[in-house]
């Protein structure tokens, strides 16, 4: 069973930085099938970025990254913005040709990283 587990959340300033990372453990997910979605009070988890794309709210601003070797996957958010206040999640374990903004697609989910981004 793969086990994701995510760090790097926390609360920064508008205009600030962080990098979020998931790591992929019990299993290969592979990091061409995992992805980042984000999930705000009231309302529903929306996509973020996987390797084959990105949100139109975060392109120029995030960008994913992977370590195949450490099984690990990157998120470098740069210019936050209060709207990017959400928990952000790891997930892995898509089939190649399924869609990758689609969160039925993936089978293995982290626990969740708070980000709240202050304006």
């Amino acid at each position: 069973q793969v086990q994701l587990k995510e760090s790097g959340g926390g609360l920064v300033q508008a205009e600030g930085s962080l990098r979020l990372t998931c790591t992929a453990s019990g299993g290969t997910s592979g990091t061409d099938g995992m992805g980042w979605f984000r999930q705000a009070p009231g309302k529903e988890r929306e996509f973020v970025a996987a390797m084959s794309g990105y949100a139109e709210s975060v392109k120029g601003r995030f960008s994913i990254f992977a370590d195949n070797a450490k099984n690990t996957l990157y998120l470098r958010m740069n210019r936050l913005k209060s709207e990017d206040t959400a928990v952000y999640y790891c997930a892995g374990g898509r089939p190649r040709g399924d869609y990758y903004n689609s969160p039925g697609s993936y089978r293995y989910w982290g626990q969740g990283t708070q980000v709240t981004v202050s304006s």
